[in-house]
């Protein structure tokens, strides 16, 4: 594993309204586990559910994992909550760059908060040019991404959507593949 000071680091954004953005940076985390990265996953919509992710994280001592959310919030009862919520959770993640501690981070559904106005685009662009370590790997995933988080990136994926099992059967999610 190349040291950090001979690393370039990259900013990855996964966004669309198709399946697969965060499993993909899941991926990532697991495979940079491997080769002895300290990781942090950062979970903002995602509540408390338990999922595989989560459970295949705990078998590594270099991935440390957060799921901060409220929950889905298009189901919000309490939209002020989750504004204050996205807030606590973005403190958190400029916290964990700014430590140096790790050489990957993931920001799981933090373009969402920024689809929602919670937290703009050009604060995450901002903060994101300003202060991410030259060699640190930064993942930022969910649906609609700011141009100005695009910006900023060295990588964006976009995931279309073509059939949903849930949309066009019903199928609602299942365990071991979406969670």
């Amino acid at each position: 594993m190349k040291k950090r000071e001979n690393r370039q680091g990259v900013t990855l954004v996964h966004t669309g309204d198709g399946k697969g953005k965060s499993s993909s940076a899941f991926g990532v985390v697991f495979r940079a586990a491997a080769w002895g990265m300290k990781v942090c996953v950062i979970q903002f919509i995602k509540g408390k559910w338990k999922t595989g992710e989560q459970k295949a994280a705990q078998s590594f001592e270099n991935i440390e994992w957060h799921t901060l959310g409220d929950g889905f919030t298009w189901d919000t009862k309490n939209p002020e909550q989750d504004i204050k919520t996205s807030r606590a959770i973005w403190d958190l993640c400029k916290e964990k760059v700014r430590s140096h501690d790790y050489d990957v981070l993931v920001f799981d559904e933090i373009n969402y908060c920024s689809g929602y106005g919670w937290i703009s685009g050009a604060e995450i662009a901002q903060f994101i040019a300003e202060e991410k370590p030259s060699w640190m790997h930064l993942i930022l995933t969910g649906r609609n991404a700011a141009p100005e988080v695009i910006d900023v990136a060295d990588t964006v994926t976009e995931m279309k959507m073509i059939k949903h099992a849930y949309k066009e059967k019903g199928i609602k999610a299942q365990q071991g593949i979406e969670f």
